[in-house]
């Protein structure tokens, strides 16, 4: 598999982005908000064969926080590690960055909580201050290790 950094505006990321849309909205019920895309998300995608079948999205927080913005793979090509290779690239490129903490926040409808859990990632508090981020999201972190 090759991780390489694309464009939001790349029309094979566009299709993933697209999906994750559709497949959000399903979970919550048509309830779901729209993610958007902005301009200050960096994009890795995975290619199997020559066909992108997954991306995760970074962007800056603040000074030493990154965010963990976007995450999605095709179905068919889930349970097979790609996620976790995108988040340790996801991760990495928040490293080079300068970034020590990488935070994520999974709604209530997605089960994506234990996934990260299994990634390293552990519960923190939500932009409100709140433990772990209220009724409506659930704030995970993961401190990055300090350079030797």
């Amino acid at each position: 598999m090759l991780i390489e950094s694309r464009p939001l505006a790349d029309p094979e990321v566009a299709a993933l982005a697209a999906a994750e849309q559709w497949e959000l909205r399903e979970l919550a019920s048509g309830a779901g908000r729209d993610i958007g895309t902005h301009d200050d998300i960096c994009c890795l995608t995975a290619v199997l064969a020559g066909r992108a079948v997954g991306y995760g999205g970074i962007r800056v927080r603040d000074d030493e926080t990154g965010e963990l913005a976007h995450l999605y793979v095709r179905p068919a090509y889930r349970r097979r590690g790609v996620a976790r290779q995108l988040v340790a690239a996801l991760e990495e490129l928040a490293y080079q960055r300068g970034h020590s903490l990488v935070r994520v926040e999974i709604g209530p409808h997605l089960p994506g909580a234990a996934f990260f859990r299994a990634c390293g990632y552990e519960p923190t508090s939500g932009d409100d201050g709140g433990p772990g981020g209220g009724p409506y999201r659930t704030c995970l972190a993961k401190r990055l290790p300090v350079p030797a």
